[in-house]
């Protein structure tokens, strides 16, 4: 959840939103871009897309991938509870008494609009309904990420 502060940004403006710096751009409406991205990448059957939905009413959306005691998003990699502690705080400092719940995602969901639809509250855009596909930015992003460190068991 973060919110671009470019002058005249609007959501239904294509250019505007493609020209966003990609760390805004996968924060603000391309998130769930990435985390399907990471998936293709690193997934293994442990890890999932996750959507903090908002209470009905309130705004907030926000898609990440959980890998259990992690989490990844345009950030980066961070401590699952840290994270969500940080996005609960951030989100009832500027909408007091916001509140949500984490819904996990299929894969096929993240970049199938009608799929999303299914979903009581989510629209997510495909990677080609931007103004370019957001496939390949999401990929390059990624590159600057180590894979997730993958525990051996003993």
């Amino acid at each position: 959840m973060y919110q671009p502060r470019k002058r005249g940004y609007r959501k239904d403006n294509a250019t505007l939103r493609w020209s966003l710096p990609d760390r805004v751009f996968f924060a603000c409406g391309a998130c769930h871009i990435l985390a399907y991205a990471f998936l293709e990448r690193w997934g293994t059957p442990g890890m999932q897309a996750l959507w903090i939905r908002p209470a009905a009413g309130q705004t907030g959306n926000h898609v990440f991938v959980d890998g259990g005691d992690w989490v990844f998003d345009y950030h980066g990699y961070a401590n699952r509870p840290q994270f969500l502690a940080h996005v609960w705080r951030g989100a009832r400092r500027r909408w007091p008494g916001w509140d949500a719940t984490l819904v996990p995602l299929p894969r096929d969901v993240l970049i199938s609009e009608q799929k999303s639809r299914g979903y009581d509250g989510l629209w997510l855009r495909e990677p080609g309904q931007f103004l370019h596909d957001a496939m390949p930015r999401a990929n390059a992003y990624l590159d600057r990420f180590r894979a997730p460190a993958v525990r051996t068991a003993r």
